[in-house]
């Protein structure tokens, strides 16, 4: 048995999706445990795009058990579609999918509700993607939650879906909805939504403990997913301007009801560079022709939303950080060859701020604003890397960046992604090789 737990170690959009898809094919169950509909997994198959919002990507691997845990608040009406996505493209969605009773629900409402939020904060918002994912997790917190299970005990989802809207119209009443709008905080209208999925969900819907416990006794090969990444962690990341859930290994263990021990390694997925979807502090962002010139060589824009990502350089800072507490074994950088044509690569060490040194990645977001990034330079290969598939296929200076990241993060490169299609990848390690630290 080896589970694996892969996080990201950045603001998310690291290439999660590819990673996961990438190992998937030596796992027997993959696990997703955190966040909502808000993520966009964008995965390559024999020349296909698959962007995969709340199913698990290992679906794309027709002998992998998924499983959707606790931890994620699921849209059912985004899920239904998503599944008829999928079956319409050829992937089998049946018994190899299985979905928490656990689990919370989005409701019309909540995304009523999280579009009224980021107005009323103005500029002060958080750039969500109004998918209602933070209100869901707020109903969850103060037990006003609607949970998958509820949809199978009508008497309990009435009363559930009432209370929760007689409570969430006293704290609207000072603003003006429109017709669509009033119609989320409708009890017919939320009862016909649920009404809709209920028993195309019902064969999915089991105790995902139960079948995570089941896998680890059966000594099975288990593969942990989460969405977004460290620094948009609730209580890691750059608050405010995080997500809603812990997406760390923390998140992981609550979300699938996961043993304490049982995870056996954890890899960061972290860019060659970074970027940040929405508000906050960033401090190696690139603005101008610099930022646009990375942000359209990589194709920088959300796979959820379309939003176009701001860009900036390696943060050593913001990476040790997300190897700290994360506890991460090793590290895997996707899209080396989007900085084939820099003749100069940057990488952040350490910030200033009035003349102070700070290698210690700030807690306040107000302080993180204000630090100037310190930065290490090293010449570019000015060589194609795209689709190589071994070291020795990467230039030199290629290989003595990955070198230089391993040195000064302190952690080592096992996976080097230089393309969105499976075999765009070098491998350096195994991580379903258990470290020999970790063994006891």
């Amino acid at each position: 048995m080896s589970v694996l737990s892969v996080v990201g170690g950045q603001w998310g959009d690291e290439g999660k999706g590819k990673v996961v898809d990438l190992l998937a094919g030596r796992a027997d169950v993959v696990a997703r445990y955190q966040g909502g509909a808000n993520a966009g997994h964008t995965v390559v198959v024999d020349g296909k795009q698959f962007i995969l919002h709340l199913i698990p990507t290992g679906i794309l691997h027709p002998d992998v058990r998924c499983i959707i845990g606790s931890g994620v608040v699921v849209d059912p009406i985004a899920l239904v579609e998503e599944i008829e996505q999928l079956r319409a493209s050829g992937i089998e969605v049946g018994s190899n999918l299985v979905i928490g009773k656990r689990a919370h629900m989005i409701m019309p409402y909540h995304k009523v509700i999280d579009a009224h939020m980021e107005e009323l904060l103005g500029v002060n918002r958080i750039g969500t993607t109004g998918r209602g994912i933070g209100p869901a997790y707020s109903d969850k917190a103060a037990r006003l939650g609607v949970r998958v299970c509820d949809l199978y005990d009508e008497k309990v989802l009435s009363e559930r879906v009432r209370v929760s809207l007689a409570i969430k119209k006293r704290l609207l009443s000072g603003i003006t909805l429109s017709r669509e709008e009033l119609e989320a905080f409708e009890e017919d209208h939320i009862m016909e939504v649920c009404g809709q999925v209920r028993e195309i969900l019902k064969p999915l819907v089991r105790n995902t403990d139960a079948e995570i416990l089941e896998a680890i006794t059966s000594g099975k090969q288990i593969l942990l997913e989460g969405a977004q990444g460290i620094l948009l962690d609730l209580d890691m990341g750059t608050y405010p301007y995080v997500t809603s859930s812990n997406t760390g290994v923390g998140g992981a263990l609550s979300g699938l009801g996961m043993p304490l021990g049982k995870v056996d390694t954890i890899i960061a997925i972290m860019k060659a560079y970074c970027t940040r979807v929405g508000q906050g502090p960033f401090p190696s962002e690139l603005h101008g022709d610099e930022g646009e010139r990375l942000r359209a060589e990589g194709g920088e824009y959300g796979a959820t939303t379309g939003r176009p990502r701001r860009c900036g350089w390696f943060d050593a800072v913001a990476a040790r950080h997300a190897i700290q507490v994360t506890g991460a074994d090793a590290i895997v950088v996707t899209k080396l060859d989007v900085l084939d044509n820099q003749e100069t690569i940057r990488v952040c060490i350490g910030y200033e701020m009035n003349g102070e040194r700070i290698t210690i990645f700030p807690a306040e977001a107000t302080i993180l604003e204000r630090c100037v990034p310190v930065y290490e330079d090293f010449p570019g290969w000015l060589a194609p890397t795209a689709g190589a598939r071994s070291l020795d296929d990467l230039p030199e200076r290629a290989r003595e960046y990955i070198g230089h990241l391993e040195r000064i993060i302190g952690k080592p490169v096992w996976i080097i992604s230089t393309g969105p299609g499976r075999g765009d990848t070098i491998e350096i390690h195994n991580p379903f090789s258990v470290p020999e630290e970790r063994k006891v």
